[in-house]
Protein backbone atom coordinates (compact mmCIF):
# COMPACT_ATOMS: atom_id res chain seq x y z
CA UNK A 1 0.00 0.00 0.00
CA UNK A 2 2.64 2.36 1.02
CA UNK A 3 4.51 2.14 -2.14
CA UNK A 4 1.12 2.24 -4.39
CA UNK A 5 1.14 5.58 -2.56
CA UNK A 6 4.27 6.63 -3.55
CA UNK A 7 3.99 5.79 -6.87
CA UNK A 8 0.65 7.83 -7.00
CA UNK A 9 2.66 10.55 -5.41
CA UNK A 10 5.06 10.65 -8.50
CA UNK A 11 2.83 10.68 -10.87
CA UNK A 12 0.79 13.56 -9.66
CA UNK A 13 3.74 15.46 -8.71
CA UNK A 14 4.97 15.10 -12.30
CA UNK A 15 1.49 16.01 -14.16
CA UNK A 16 1.95 18.76 -11.75
CA UNK A 17 5.08 19.88 -13.24
CA UNK A 18 3.62 20.28 -16.77
CA UNK A 19 2.64 23.59 -17.87
CA UNK A 20 -0.95 24.11 -18.71
CA UNK A 21 -2.05 24.04 -22.32
CA UNK A 22 -3.04 27.12 -23.38
CA UNK A 23 -5.92 27.38 -25.83
CA UNK A 24 -5.42 27.95 -29.61
CA UNK A 25 -7.51 31.28 -30.90
CA UNK A 26 -10.71 30.91 -31.98
CA UNK A 27 -10.98 30.81 -35.72
CA UNK A 28 -12.46 33.33 -37.94
CA UNK A 29 -12.04 31.54 -41.23
CA UNK A 30 -15.27 30.89 -43.40
CA UNK A 31 -14.60 29.07 -46.55
CA UNK A 32 -16.64 30.67 -49.77
CA UNK A 33 -18.84 27.56 -51.61
CA UNK A 34 -18.25 28.78 -54.82
CA UNK A 35 -16.33 31.14 -57.03
CA UNK A 36 -18.19 34.63 -58.30
CA UNK A 37 -16.67 34.71 -61.51
CA UNK A 38 -16.47 31.64 -63.85
CA UNK A 39 -14.29 31.72 -66.58
CA UNK A 40 -16.12 28.61 -68.48
CA UNK A 41 -15.77 25.03 -68.86
CA UNK A 42 -12.04 24.09 -69.19
CA UNK A 43 -9.09 22.13 -68.26
CA UNK A 44 -7.76 21.19 -64.60
CA UNK A 45 -4.32 23.05 -63.85
CA UNK A 46 -1.27 21.22 -64.68
CA UNK A 47 2.17 21.39 -63.12
CA UNK A 48 4.26 22.51 -66.23
CA UNK A 49 1.09 24.97 -67.07
CA UNK A 50 3.14 27.46 -68.82
CA UNK A 51 3.49 24.88 -71.85
CA UNK A 52 -0.53 25.65 -72.40
CA UNK A 53 0.61 28.78 -74.24
CA UNK A 54 2.24 26.98 -76.87
CA UNK A 55 5.20 28.83 -76.89
CA UNK A 56 8.91 26.59 -77.07
CA UNK A 57 10.51 29.57 -76.24
CA UNK A 58 8.38 30.36 -73.04
CA UNK A 59 9.31 27.10 -71.88
CA UNK A 60 13.05 27.28 -72.25
CA UNK A 61 12.78 30.48 -70.49
CA UNK A 62 10.75 29.38 -67.38
CA UNK A 63 12.87 26.43 -67.27
CA UNK A 64 16.13 27.98 -66.90
CA UNK A 65 14.35 30.41 -64.17
CA UNK A 66 13.78 27.32 -62.12
CA UNK A 67 16.85 25.44 -62.81
CA UNK A 68 19.14 29.24 -62.36
CA UNK A 69 17.10 31.92 -60.39
CA UNK A 70 19.16 32.91 -57.16
CA UNK A 71 15.55 32.66 -54.73
CA UNK A 72 14.65 29.42 -55.48
CA UNK A 73 18.44 28.18 -55.25
CA UNK A 74 18.51 29.70 -52.17
CA UNK A 75 15.13 28.22 -50.94
CA UNK A 76 17.17 24.82 -52.02
CA UNK A 77 20.07 25.93 -49.43
CA UNK A 78 17.04 26.28 -47.05
CA UNK A 79 15.33 22.64 -47.41
CA UNK A 80 18.99 21.30 -46.95
CA UNK A 81 19.34 23.38 -43.78
CA UNK A 82 16.32 22.44 -42.14
CA UNK A 83 16.99 18.68 -42.96
CA UNK A 84 19.91 18.93 -41.37
CA UNK A 85 18.06 20.31 -38.59
CA UNK A 86 15.84 16.98 -38.30
CA UNK A 87 18.59 14.92 -38.23
CA UNK A 88 20.38 17.66 -35.12
CA UNK A 89 16.94 16.97 -33.20
CA UNK A 90 16.95 13.09 -34.09
CA UNK A 91 20.67 13.14 -32.88
CA UNK A 92 19.59 13.58 -28.96
CA UNK A 93 17.05 10.36 -29.09
CA UNK A 94 20.14 8.24 -29.80
CA UNK A 95 22.79 7.19 -27.46
CA UNK A 96 26.04 9.23 -27.56
CA UNK A 97 29.54 7.14 -27.49
CA UNK A 98 32.67 9.08 -27.05
CA UNK A 99 36.56 7.61 -26.31
CA UNK A 100 39.37 9.06 -25.27
CA UNK A 101 42.74 8.65 -24.27
CA UNK A 102 44.60 10.64 -21.90
CA UNK A 103 48.44 10.38 -21.91
CA UNK A 104 50.59 12.40 -18.91
CA UNK A 105 53.78 12.68 -17.24
CA UNK A 106 54.66 14.57 -13.94
CA UNK A 107 57.45 14.74 -12.02
CA UNK A 108 56.53 15.53 -8.33
CA UNK A 109 58.82 15.61 -4.90
CA UNK A 110 59.52 12.41 -2.56
CA UNK A 111 59.26 12.09 0.99
CA UNK A 112 62.89 12.30 1.17
CA UNK A 113 63.26 15.58 -1.25
CA UNK A 114 63.99 13.54 -3.97
CA UNK A 115 62.52 13.81 -7.60
CA UNK A 116 60.27 11.11 -8.32
CA UNK A 117 59.04 10.83 -12.17
CA UNK A 118 55.71 9.06 -13.42
CA UNK A 119 53.59 7.97 -16.26
CA UNK A 120 50.20 7.15 -16.21
CA UNK A 121 48.65 5.92 -19.50
CA UNK A 122 44.45 6.28 -19.36
CA UNK A 123 41.96 4.77 -21.82
CA UNK A 124 38.43 5.11 -21.74
CA UNK A 125 35.01 4.57 -23.53
CA UNK A 126 32.14 6.11 -22.60
CA UNK A 127 28.16 5.88 -23.38
CA UNK A 128 25.03 8.34 -22.48
CA UNK A 129 21.16 7.83 -23.05
CA UNK A 130 19.00 10.05 -22.27
CA UNK A 131 15.28 8.26 -21.37
CA UNK A 132 12.04 9.98 -23.18
CA UNK A 133 9.02 8.66 -21.11
CA UNK A 134 7.46 11.98 -21.17
CA UNK A 135 8.11 12.22 -25.55
CA UNK A 136 9.73 15.47 -25.23
CA UNK A 137 12.31 14.95 -27.15
CA UNK A 138 10.39 13.55 -29.38
CA UNK A 139 8.44 16.72 -29.71
CA UNK A 140 10.99 18.63 -30.57
CA UNK A 141 12.18 16.23 -33.21
CA UNK A 142 8.36 16.13 -34.51
CA UNK A 143 8.90 20.64 -34.49
CA UNK A 144 11.87 20.22 -36.62
CA UNK A 145 9.82 18.11 -39.33
CA UNK A 146 7.42 19.80 -39.80
CA UNK A 147 9.90 23.53 -39.81
CA UNK A 148 11.34 21.32 -43.13
CA UNK A 149 7.64 20.28 -44.27
CA UNK A 150 7.02 24.08 -44.40
CA UNK A 151 10.02 25.09 -46.05
CA UNK A 152 9.18 22.56 -48.66
CA UNK A 153 5.98 24.25 -49.23
CA UNK A 154 7.96 27.40 -49.03
CA UNK A 155 9.98 26.40 -51.75
CA UNK A 156 7.29 25.14 -54.38
CA UNK A 157 5.67 29.14 -53.28
CA UNK A 158 8.87 30.15 -54.62
CA UNK A 159 9.36 28.11 -56.96
CA UNK A 160 5.56 28.81 -58.45
CA UNK A 161 6.46 32.40 -58.14
CA UNK A 162 9.24 32.78 -60.29
CA UNK A 163 7.75 30.60 -63.17
CA UNK A 164 4.82 32.92 -62.88
CA UNK A 165 6.91 36.14 -63.17
CA UNK A 166 8.97 34.43 -65.81
CA UNK A 167 5.94 33.79 -68.54
CA UNK A 168 4.50 37.32 -67.43
CA UNK A 169 7.79 38.89 -68.68
CA UNK A 170 7.81 37.06 -71.36
CA UNK A 171 4.12 37.81 -72.20
CA UNK A 172 5.13 41.37 -71.79
CA UNK A 173 7.69 40.96 -74.16
CA UNK A 174 5.74 39.79 -76.91
CA UNK A 175 3.50 42.91 -76.26
CA UNK A 176 5.74 45.33 -76.49
CA UNK A 177 7.16 43.58 -79.66
CA UNK A 178 3.79 43.73 -81.44
CA UNK A 179 3.55 47.37 -80.15
CA UNK A 180 7.02 47.97 -81.97
CA UNK A 181 5.66 46.16 -85.47
CA UNK A 182 2.61 48.70 -85.04
CA UNK A 183 5.13 51.85 -84.33
CA UNK A 184 7.08 50.88 -87.45
CA UNK A 185 4.46 50.05 -89.62
CA UNK A 186 2.69 53.13 -88.74
CA UNK A 187 5.67 55.40 -89.38
CA UNK A 188 6.19 54.10 -92.82
CA UNK A 189 2.51 54.76 -93.23
CA UNK A 190 2.64 58.28 -91.62
CA UNK A 191 5.91 59.21 -93.88
CA UNK A 192 3.54 58.26 -97.16
CA UNK A 193 1.14 60.77 -95.86
CA UNK A 194 3.88 63.50 -95.25
CA UNK A 195 5.32 62.74 -98.91
CA UNK A 196 1.49 63.16 -100.57
CA UNK A 197 1.31 66.42 -98.37
CA UNK A 198 4.48 67.31 -99.46
CA UNK A 199 3.24 66.72 -103.43
CA UNK A 200 0.00 68.71 -102.70
CA UNK A 201 1.90 71.58 -101.25
CA UNK A 202 4.45 72.03 -103.93
CA UNK A 203 1.67 72.05 -106.66
CA UNK A 204 -0.42 74.60 -104.79
CA UNK A 205 -3.43 72.36 -104.13
CA UNK A 206 -2.96 72.42 -99.89
CA UNK A 207 -1.67 74.80 -97.55
CA UNK A 208 1.61 74.54 -95.30
CA UNK A 209 -0.81 74.14 -92.41
CA UNK A 210 -1.65 70.83 -93.72
CA UNK A 211 1.99 70.00 -94.62
CA UNK A 212 2.98 70.98 -91.42
CA UNK A 213 0.50 68.62 -89.21
CA UNK A 214 1.39 65.82 -91.50
CA UNK A 215 5.37 66.42 -90.20
CA UNK A 216 3.91 66.81 -86.83
CA UNK A 217 2.20 63.54 -86.41
CA UNK A 218 5.06 61.55 -88.55
CA UNK A 219 7.33 63.30 -85.35
CA UNK A 220 4.95 61.79 -82.82
CA UNK A 221 4.90 58.40 -84.39
CA UNK A 222 8.84 58.54 -84.76
CA UNK A 223 9.27 58.86 -81.20
CA UNK A 224 7.15 55.79 -79.98
CA UNK A 225 9.66 53.53 -81.58
CA UNK A 226 12.62 54.29 -79.35
CA UNK A 227 10.52 54.49 -76.24
CA UNK A 228 9.19 50.56 -77.30
CA UNK A 229 12.69 49.91 -77.99
CA UNK A 230 13.68 50.84 -74.44
CA UNK A 231 10.76 49.42 -72.60
CA UNK A 232 11.54 45.88 -74.57
CA UNK A 233 15.46 46.00 -73.26
CA UNK A 234 14.81 46.50 -70.39
CA UNK A 235 11.94 44.07 -70.27
CA UNK A 236 14.68 41.75 -71.69
CA UNK A 237 17.33 42.58 -69.04
CA UNK A 238 14.39 41.60 -66.43
CA UNK A 239 13.83 38.21 -67.51
CA UNK A 240 17.38 37.45 -68.23
CA UNK A 241 17.84 38.27 -64.51
CA UNK A 242 15.31 36.56 -63.32
CA UNK A 243 16.51 33.65 -65.04
CA UNK A 244 19.66 33.83 -63.78
CA UNK A 245 21.69 35.03 -67.15
CA UNK A 246 23.44 38.16 -68.02
CA UNK A 247 21.82 40.89 -69.68
CA UNK A 248 21.32 40.63 -73.57
CA UNK A 249 18.65 39.46 -75.97
CA UNK A 250 16.02 37.14 -75.29
CA UNK A 251 15.27 34.44 -77.75
CA UNK A 252 11.67 34.97 -79.26
CA UNK A 253 8.96 32.18 -80.37
CA UNK A 254 5.39 32.90 -81.06
CA UNK A 255 4.12 35.87 -82.05
CA UNK A 256 1.59 37.66 -79.34
CA UNK A 257 -1.64 36.96 -81.80
CA UNK A 258 -0.15 33.01 -82.55
CA UNK A 259 0.01 32.41 -78.34
CA UNK A 260 -2.88 30.06 -77.10
CA UNK A 261 -5.19 31.05 -74.70
CA UNK A 262 -4.97 28.09 -71.99
CA UNK A 263 -8.29 26.76 -70.34
CA UNK A 264 -8.17 26.76 -66.93
CA UNK A 265 -10.97 25.04 -64.66
CA UNK A 266 -10.64 27.35 -61.66
CA UNK A 267 -12.84 24.29 -59.16
CA UNK A 268 -13.66 25.36 -55.38
CA UNK A 269 -12.58 27.36 -53.46
CA UNK A 270 -11.72 24.67 -50.99
CA UNK A 271 -8.92 23.39 -53.03
CA UNK A 272 -6.71 26.22 -52.43
CA UNK A 273 -6.53 24.83 -49.25
CA UNK A 274 -4.51 21.61 -50.84
CA UNK A 275 -2.89 23.49 -53.56
CA UNK A 276 -1.50 26.62 -53.26
CA UNK A 277 1.98 26.12 -51.47
CA UNK A 278 1.90 29.16 -49.63
CA UNK A 279 -1.37 28.08 -48.03
CA UNK A 280 0.23 24.81 -47.00
CA UNK A 281 3.65 26.30 -46.05
CA UNK A 282 1.26 28.52 -43.35
CA UNK A 283 -0.70 25.30 -42.31
CA UNK A 284 2.69 23.47 -41.79
CA UNK A 285 3.68 26.35 -39.84
CA UNK A 286 1.06 26.31 -37.38
CA UNK A 287 1.67 22.42 -37.04
CA UNK A 288 5.26 22.95 -36.28
CA UNK A 289 4.43 26.29 -33.98
CA UNK A 290 2.10 23.89 -32.17
CA UNK A 291 5.05 20.95 -31.83
CA UNK A 292 7.50 23.56 -30.11
CA UNK A 293 5.00 24.53 -27.87
CA UNK A 294 4.54 21.13 -27.11
CA UNK A 295 8.23 20.80 -26.57
CA UNK A 296 8.46 23.73 -23.99
CA UNK A 297 5.85 22.41 -21.81
CA UNK A 298 7.65 19.54 -22.01
CA UNK A 299 10.62 21.43 -20.35
CA UNK A 300 9.11 21.37 -16.26
CA UNK A 301 9.34 17.51 -16.39
CA UNK A 302 12.10 15.58 -15.49
CA UNK A 303 14.75 14.45 -17.84
CA UNK A 304 16.62 11.11 -17.32
CA UNK A 305 19.35 9.71 -18.06
CA UNK A 306 22.03 7.06 -18.40
CA UNK A 307 25.72 6.94 -18.40
CA UNK A 308 28.19 4.44 -18.45
CA UNK A 309 32.18 4.48 -18.56
CA UNK A 310 34.76 1.49 -19.33
CA UNK A 311 38.52 2.82 -19.04
CA UNK A 312 42.14 1.33 -19.05
CA UNK A 313 44.62 2.42 -16.72
CA UNK A 314 48.77 1.87 -16.65
CA UNK A 315 52.05 3.29 -16.29
CA UNK A 316 53.42 2.46 -19.29
CA UNK A 317 51.85 2.08 -23.32
CA UNK A 318 53.03 -2.25 -23.12
CA UNK A 319 51.42 -2.75 -20.14
CA UNK A 320 48.23 -0.55 -21.13
CA UNK A 321 48.18 -2.99 -24.11
CA UNK A 322 49.00 -5.58 -22.74
CA UNK A 323 47.30 -6.27 -18.97
CA UNK A 324 45.67 -2.73 -17.77
CA UNK A 325 44.04 -2.11 -14.76
CA UNK A 326 40.13 -1.88 -15.59
CA UNK A 327 38.25 1.10 -14.36
CA UNK A 328 34.15 0.77 -15.17
CA UNK A 329 31.37 3.01 -13.68
CA UNK A 330 27.20 2.89 -14.85
CA UNK A 331 24.92 5.83 -13.29
CA UNK A 332 21.97 7.27 -13.90
CA UNK A 333 20.55 11.13 -13.37
CA UNK A 334 17.13 12.76 -13.13
CA UNK A 335 16.96 16.72 -13.60
CA UNK A 336 13.88 18.35 -12.99
CA UNK A 337 13.39 21.76 -12.19
CA UNK A 338 12.66 23.06 -9.47
CA UNK A 339 13.47 27.20 -9.34
CA UNK A 340 13.81 29.26 -12.88
CA UNK A 341 12.13 32.52 -11.83
CA UNK A 342 9.88 31.45 -14.51
CA UNK A 343 11.84 30.88 -17.26
CA UNK A 344 10.66 27.97 -18.18
CA UNK A 345 6.37 29.23 -17.97
CA UNK A 346 7.53 32.43 -20.17
CA UNK A 347 9.29 30.38 -22.74
CA UNK A 348 6.36 28.38 -23.20
CA UNK A 349 4.26 31.73 -23.75
CA UNK A 350 6.66 32.49 -26.24
CA UNK A 351 6.07 28.80 -27.78
CA UNK A 352 1.94 29.76 -27.39
CA UNK A 353 2.54 33.22 -28.99
CA UNK A 354 4.37 32.06 -32.08
CA UNK A 355 1.98 29.30 -32.18
CA UNK A 356 -1.18 31.75 -32.25
CA UNK A 357 0.47 34.00 -34.90
CA UNK A 358 1.39 31.35 -37.09
CA UNK A 359 -2.69 30.73 -36.98
CA UNK A 360 -3.19 34.07 -37.52
CA UNK A 361 -1.05 33.95 -40.20
CA UNK A 362 -2.40 30.84 -42.38
CA UNK A 363 -6.01 32.61 -41.97
CA UNK A 364 -4.38 35.72 -43.83
CA UNK A 365 -2.76 33.26 -46.31
CA UNK A 366 -6.03 31.32 -47.08
CA UNK A 367 -7.77 34.69 -47.28
CA UNK A 368 -5.05 36.62 -49.49
CA UNK A 369 -5.62 33.19 -52.19
CA UNK A 370 -9.40 33.44 -51.88
CA UNK A 371 -8.92 37.32 -53.03
CA UNK A 372 -6.09 36.96 -55.43
CA UNK A 373 -8.05 34.03 -57.29
CA UNK A 374 -11.58 36.08 -57.31
CA UNK A 375 -9.20 39.13 -58.50
CA UNK A 376 -7.70 36.82 -61.54
CA UNK A 377 -10.93 35.27 -62.52
CA UNK A 378 -12.52 38.70 -62.98
CA UNK A 379 -9.53 40.24 -65.24
CA UNK A 380 -9.56 36.94 -67.22
CA UNK A 381 -13.88 37.65 -67.85
CA UNK A 382 -13.41 41.34 -67.92
CA UNK A 383 -10.34 41.93 -70.49
CA UNK A 384 -11.76 39.29 -72.81
CA UNK A 385 -14.68 41.62 -72.95
CA UNK A 386 -13.14 44.81 -73.00
CA UNK A 387 -10.58 42.62 -76.02
CA UNK A 388 -13.79 41.63 -77.52
CA UNK A 389 -14.75 45.73 -77.78
CA UNK A 390 -11.44 46.65 -78.58
CA UNK A 391 -11.01 44.40 -81.71
CA UNK A 392 -14.71 46.17 -82.70
CA UNK A 393 -13.14 49.48 -82.67
CA UNK A 394 -10.52 48.86 -84.41
CA UNK A 395 -12.21 47.45 -87.60
CA UNK A 396 -14.62 50.65 -86.90
CA UNK A 397 -11.64 52.81 -87.06
CA UNK A 398 -9.55 51.42 -90.04
CA UNK A 399 -12.82 51.42 -92.16
CA UNK A 400 -13.20 55.32 -91.33
CA UNK A 401 -9.49 55.73 -92.16
CA UNK A 402 -10.05 54.54 -95.50
CA UNK A 403 -12.88 56.58 -96.38
CA UNK A 404 -11.19 59.36 -95.18
CA UNK A 405 -8.11 58.69 -97.00
CA UNK A 406 -9.75 58.73 -99.86
CA UNK A 407 -12.03 61.45 -99.34
CA UNK A 408 -8.67 63.68 -98.90
CA UNK A 409 -6.75 62.33 -101.86
CA UNK A 410 -9.59 63.01 -104.37
CA UNK A 411 -10.19 66.60 -102.76
CA UNK A 412 -13.52 66.26 -100.87
CA UNK A 413 -12.45 67.03 -97.47
CA UNK A 414 -9.37 68.70 -95.67
CA UNK A 415 -6.12 66.82 -94.30
CA UNK A 416 -7.17 67.38 -90.88
CA UNK A 417 -9.73 64.80 -91.08
CA UNK A 418 -7.70 61.96 -92.24
CA UNK A 419 -5.22 63.38 -89.78
CA UNK A 420 -7.64 62.62 -86.90
CA UNK A 421 -8.70 58.79 -88.67
CA UNK A 422 -5.28 57.83 -88.57
CA UNK A 423 -4.54 58.89 -84.69
CA UNK A 424 -7.64 56.95 -84.02
CA UNK A 425 -6.42 53.91 -85.78
CA UNK A 426 -3.24 53.79 -84.07
CA UNK A 427 -4.83 53.97 -80.80
CA UNK A 428 -7.35 51.23 -81.39
CA UNK A 429 -4.36 49.14 -83.00
CA UNK A 430 -2.15 50.15 -79.97
CA UNK A 431 -5.29 49.14 -77.53
CA UNK A 432 -6.22 45.91 -78.99
CA UNK A 433 -2.27 44.61 -78.73
CA UNK A 434 -2.16 45.73 -75.09
CA UNK A 435 -5.35 44.22 -73.93
CA UNK A 436 -4.43 41.03 -75.86
CA UNK A 437 -1.21 40.77 -73.67
CA UNK A 438 -2.67 41.78 -70.45
CA UNK A 439 -5.57 39.38 -70.87
CA UNK A 440 -3.00 36.46 -71.42
CA UNK A 441 -0.75 37.71 -67.90
CA UNK A 442 -4.19 37.59 -66.41
CA UNK A 443 -4.24 33.50 -66.96
CA UNK A 444 -0.47 33.54 -65.61
CA UNK A 445 -1.74 35.25 -62.61
CA UNK A 446 -5.20 32.99 -62.18
CA UNK A 447 -2.49 29.97 -62.66
CA UNK A 448 -0.51 32.01 -59.98
CA UNK A 449 -3.68 31.96 -57.77
CA UNK A 450 -4.95 28.51 -58.17
CA UNK A 451 -1.47 27.00 -57.36
CA UNK A 452 0.25 26.17 -60.62
CA UNK A 453 -0.60 22.74 -60.35
CA UNK A 454 1.17 22.15 -57.30
CA UNK A 455 0.99 18.87 -55.80
CA UNK A 456 1.31 18.66 -52.14
CA UNK A 457 1.42 15.02 -52.15
CA UNK A 458 4.72 14.74 -54.22
CA UNK A 459 6.45 18.06 -53.36
CA UNK A 460 5.36 18.55 -56.99
CA UNK A 461 7.58 22.14 -57.95
CA UNK A 462 4.99 24.33 -59.51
Amino acid sequence: MKRRLALGACAALLAGCRIPVQPPPQPTLVVPAAWRGNVGPGAAVERDWWRAFGDPALDRIVAQALERNNDVRTAQARLREYRARIQVARSAQEPNLSVGFSPARARAIGPFGTPIDSTVMQGSFQAAYELDPFGRLAGVTEAARFDYAAQQAAFDATALSVAANAATGYLNLRGLDAQLALARATLASRQRSLALARRQFEVGYSSRLELSQAEAEYRATAAVVPQLERSITQQENALDVLAGANPGPVERGADLANLNAPPIQPGLPSDLLRRRPDVASAERAVAAADASLAAARDQMLPSLRLTASLGAYEHDLPALLSSPTTLWSVGGSVLAPLFDAGRLRAQADISASLRDRAVFAYEAAVRNAFADTENALTAVQRLREQLDEAEARRVATKEVLRIAHNRYRNGYSSYLEELDAQRNAFSAETGVLQLRAAWLQAHVDLYRALGGGWAPAGGTRG
